[in-house]
């Protein structure tokens, strides 16, 4: 079982961070300079306080033979503040420092820095670390979901208040969130403006919009079905913040890159984290287990638009956010899971600068972030097939069919071979801080009616047992309730029912296929499919 918010909260010394960082498997973290062997061993909330540890196998040269410590925001590219702490050289040294959680002068958002004073101005002897345990602060320690089966779906929220996520059995479910909507005042008198002040700087949250979500967090709640929210940066002018620098040259997309590189954006995002997490932590209004910072990452120009500023700045700054967040979400809501998002392209190699393959992503964020404190994120995936109008994928054409290989070098992840994904992940490079195999949903897959009914429900059905016999994914959410007129002028209906309302075959498959009912289901997909066996289409894990 994963570990949650209780085994970090028992660091009380620094001595304990030492032991829990020892015992992952992962050793002591290094955080250095580069050219310097000075490192950040241990850096975490204990108590009230920031501790943070740092090594050095040489003294580094120094005007006072003093270590300081510098907690410097996000977005800053140096030291622009004053020092938080200091303590004599030696090999090994610890740092404390007030928390000032939700306060205007809060270290929880800061990087730490180790510098000495030489000729009279303070220099960098180590890099960078964010405080690695923000659960420790949460306000809400309510335990997750634990849903019955790993059965999901993206819900209809024009008919989310009927009895059909009853009716389906719906144990799991995505659904979005744009940032710049629920942001400011309302205009509905009916629903006022919500007032939340959050590191002594206040905010305006619309009234209607949060309404709104409150109505579906709450039926998902009480229906037991645990929630995952996606978090996405949408443009509508009002909250020019919210907008990375490097998304500003007019380039127009369905969603941007978050701003971690100054002041206003990173204190808005904190808020709007906070806010979300705080609200929605199973206190009234419905809870949210799970948050996927931002949709199909991968896809730079179409669902995370940022300039082509190269693979590894985009990386960076999308670690920026996701910690960000991750810290906002967690101080909150210490249960909750963190997620990067990707598509199904998987290690095409095609030099496209406008998508970046999954497998790049995962190794470049992987490294920007334990580069600077490892944390607990996990990978929301979308395995769509290869193309996305075939849903039989059995007997795709051969070109499609080379696309998608049980093997690392594979150029699409599908549910077909999933286990590649789940088997990078279980390298141990890719390790969770607490030496485990990070979290794995599937927040997204779809397949199309049009190729027939029985085609898509056994295609459905043999990518909810490919989720099941691969014990490293924990859900799979269909997409989606009801068709969209929109995909379906693109050849894409992947919905259990029509837009007339009329259920399709896939309907009945989603309901039963985890119920005592699945046999005569599961038999006439395999019959569908041509095969006698799951495993002759999946490859349990």
């Amino acid at each position: 079982m994963r570990k949650t918010l209780q085994y970090l909260k028992t660091l009380v010394t620094v001595s304990v961070i030492f032991m829990i960082l020892g015992a992952t498997g992962m050793g002591t973290m290094q955080v250095k300079a580069a050219g310097n062997s000075t490192a950040i061993t241990a850096c975490a909330i204990t108590g009230d306080k920031v501790s943070v540890i740092a090594s050095t196998a040489q003294l580094p040269a120094s005007d006072d033979g003093v270590f300081y410590l510098f907690a410097e925001p996000t977005y800053s590219g140096g030291i622009t503040t004053n020092y938080v702490a200091a303590s004599p050289m030696a090999g090994a040294v610890s740092f404390s420092a007030p928390l000032n959680v939700r306060k205007a002068n809060s270290l929880l958002y800061d990087k730490f820095i180790v510098a000495v004073k030489r000729g009279g101005q303070f220099v960098p002897v180590s890099e960078a670390c964010y405080l690695t345990n923000p659960e420790a602060v949460a306000t809400c320690t309510t335990p997750r979901t634990v849903p019955a089966s790993k059965k999901g779906l993206l819900p209809d929220p024009a008919i989310i208040a009927g009895p059909e996520l009853k009716n389906l059995g719906v144990k799991q479910a995505t659904f979005n969130i744009s940032i710049s909507d629920i942001l400011g005042p309302t205009s509905n008198g009916s629903y006022p403006t919500i007032n939340y002040n959050y590191n002594g700087k206040n905010y305006q949250f619309n009234g209607l919009k949060i309404a709104e979500y409150d109505h579906v967090f709450g039926i998902l709640s009480k229906q037991g079905i645990c929630t995952t929210a996606v978090l996405l940066n949408n443009f509508t002018g009002a909250h020019p913040e919210l907008l990375h620098p490097y998304a500003r040259d007019g380039f127009v997309a369905p969603y941007y890159a978050f701003n971690t590189a100054e002041p206003a954006g990173v204190d808005t995002l904190a808020a709007a984290g906070s806010f979300l997490a705080q609200r929605y932590s199973n206190k009234g209004h419905g809870k949210v287990d799970n948050w996927v910072i931002g949709n199909e990452v991968t896809a730079r120009t179409q669902w995370n638009y940022m300039q082509d500023v190269g693979m590894q700045i985009y990386v960076e700054e999308y670690a920026k956010a996701v910690r960000l967040f991750y810290t906002a979400l967690k101080s909150e809501n210490g249960n909750a899971n963190i997620y990067v998002s990707i598509d199904q392209q998987w290690d095409r190699n095609r030099g496209d600068r406008a998508n970046y393959d999954g497998k790049d992503l995962l190794i470049a964020f992987n490294a920007a972030i334990a580069g600077r404190g490892n944390i607990d994120w996990g990978v929301a995936c979308h395995p769509y097939p290869v193309p996305l109008t075939w849903a039989s994928f059995w007997n795709g054409q051969a070109y499609y069919r080379n696309l998608v290989k049980h093997a690392e070098n594979s150029p699409f992840l599908t549910m077909e071979n999933v286990e590649v994904l789940t088997d990078f992940m279980c390298k141990p490079a890719m390790w969770s801080p607490y030496g485990q195999v990070r979290s794995i949903i599937i927040t997204e897959v779809g397949y199309t009616s049009a190729q027939g009914e029985p085609v898509q429900a056994a295609a459905m059905m043999q990518a909810y047992y490919a989720a099941v016999n691969n014990q490293h994914i924990d859900a799979i959410n269909f997409t989606r309730q009801t068709d969209s007129p929109a995909e379906i002028a693109a050849g894409i209906a992947t919905g259990l029912t029509g837009v007339n309302g009329q259920h399709k075959l896939a309907y009945e498959y989603f309901k039963n296929m985890d119920t005592p009912n699945a046999a005569p289901y599961i038999e006439a997909a395999k019959g569908v499919i041509g095969i006698g066996s799951w495993n002759q289409s999946i490859s349990p894990r």
